[in-house]
């Protein structure tokens, strides 16, 4: 069940992984299966896993007053999933992370006695590197696409980046994600339809 992980953390970094690290990563990590829309992490709590998905999609949203969800992150296999703010800060989260489909990972424990071992792990924190300067990427290059392109460029281009979504997240959740109604989207999409015709 580990292979998915050790294979990712191969692939972001050049430093070998060596016997006894993959030995610590298997005991450091601790697999977790849950069910379509059930909570990993509820608005309020304190996250106290980072988690890997092996199997799955998971969305990371908050509620407003009026009940509406706002999407911050679709995730599906060989992604990262954790409220990091809440996770090392070990402060309420004011997000909700649960299960969109039925849903496999790997958590490492914040409180975990091998915590800081696995951190210490030259390839691990190679891949963290990686991994950070990534997500900081995508985020800065989400939030200029949100003020700087049109509807139709947000959803065009989540498709191009990620076409897999459109198969496992319904057209609300895409749409929320990328900060457009469920109407707009699906004008969108008729009208891309017809286009084709």
């Amino acid at each position: 069940m580990h292979v998915a992980l050790l294979q990712y953390i191969r692939n972001l970094s050049v430093t070998p992984l060596e016997h006894e690290d993959v030995a610590l990563i298997k005991e450091a990590f601790v697999y977790k299966c849950i069910r379509k829309k059930e909570f990993l992490l509820k608005e309020g709590d304190v996250c106290r896993y980072i988690g890997f998905i092996i199997k799955g999609a998971i969305r990371q949203y908050t509620v407003d007053k009026k009940g509406n969800e706002h999407m911050q992150n679709l995730c599906i296999e060989n992604w990262w999933t954790a409220d990091r703010e809440s996770f090392h800060n070990q402060t309420p989260s004011i997000y909700n992370i649960d299960a969109w489909e039925d849903t496999e990972l790997l958590l490492l424990p914040k409180a975990n006695r091998y915590y800081e071992r696995v951190n210490n792990i030259p390839a691990f924190r190679e891949m963290r590197i990686r991994l950070d300067d990534n997500n900081h990427i995508a985020t800065q290059y989400r939030l200029h696409s949100s003020i700087n392109h049109t509807a139709e460029h947000r959803y065009e281009d989540l498709m191009n980046r990620y076409p897999e979504f459109a198969q496992r997240f319904p057209q609300h959740i895409i749409a929320s994600y990328i900060g457009i109604t469920k109407e707009t989207l699906s004008r969108i999409r008729n009208q891309s339809v017809r286009g084709k015709l």
